[in-house]
């Protein structure tokens, strides 16, 4: 608000509740996600949101609509206790982490919780099983249900990869099946294009102008870069007889565009 206060527009992409109501426009697009979104389902006051009967987030800001609760919670037996737990702000604490149930680690910011988990218990854990990995942070010991577990992995908040040329399908393997199934279009096959073609990681099918990348970097030297979009291929990454080959009309580009659930349906 303070920005806003010195004259400037402040437009923010947020579903935080708090900052939902202290916009002074809503904008609401939906009504649901992937193919079924695409749509200003509400645009005014918060005043004016809550009365709509179309926005999915007016319905839940009012309490129309609400995510249950479970009726039960999974009992535990097991679990792995973290003893004397001294790293940054941590107070030599001792934890006890349940197996085989969501366990939520919460608090305000700079109370020890990603000193705990990523800091102590993932790295102990992990080189209890492997005898390998990074030394953890400081700590007494590691007791209880430990032989249990088989492997341990941690998902944080950061991507997968930065390259450009990765992404979900490839991230699963599943995109070496997409672009078989491609090279089995007619069209593919009367102008003898294999699965290769329809890959942005070799040259074939893909732009040369861009090498696949969808967009043309350009050097700022002291600056950062700037990306702009590739002009031969308009940033869909394949030559335009690559584009023409269509699976249920939608071509290589379209199916990348997707979203899972887009692509299920």
């Amino acid at each position: 608000k303070k920005l806003r206060d010195l004259g400037n527009t402040v437009i923010v992409v947020e579903h935080e509740e708090e900052i939902i109501r202290a916009a002074d426009t809503i904008i609401d697009i939906g009504p649901l996600a992937g193919y079924q979104g695409g749509e200003v389902v509400f645009q005014g006051s918060v005043d004016e949101l809550i009365h709509s009967d179309k926005s999915l987030t007016a319905k839940y800001l009012t309490g129309r609509e609400t995510i249950d609760e479970p009726k039960h919670y999974r009992k535990w037996n097991s679990y792995i206790e973290v003893q004397g737990a001294r790293e940054n702000n941590l107070k030599g604490i001792d934890v006890k982490f349940p197996l085989g149930v969501i366990t939520c680690v919460t608090g305000v910011s700079g109370s020890g919780k990603s000193s705990l988990v990523k800091g102590i218990l993932y790295p102990a854990v992990r080189r209890e099983l492997y005898e390998t990995g990074l030394k953890p942070g400081s700590f007494s010991g590691l007791s209880g249900d430990v032989t249990r577990l088989k492997s341990i992995e941690i998902i944080d908040q950061n991507p997968i990869g930065k390259s450009s040329r990765s992404n979900p399908v490839t991230y699963i393997k599943a995109y070496d099946e997409i672009r078989k199934l491609f090279a089995d279009q007619p069209y593919a096959k009367h102008n003898n294009m294999n699965p290769s073609h329809f890959s942005f990681n070799i040259a074939g099918g893909r732009c040369e102008e861009c090498q696949g990348e969808g967009v043309i970097k350009v050097s700022m030297q002291f600056m950062a870069d700037v990306e702009l979009v590739c002009e031969s291929c308009g940033g869909k990454r394949f030559k335009d007889d690559v584009l023409e080959v269509k699976y249920h009309d939608r071509s290589i580009y379209d199916i990348l565009e997707m979203t899972v659930d887009d692509a299920i349906e």
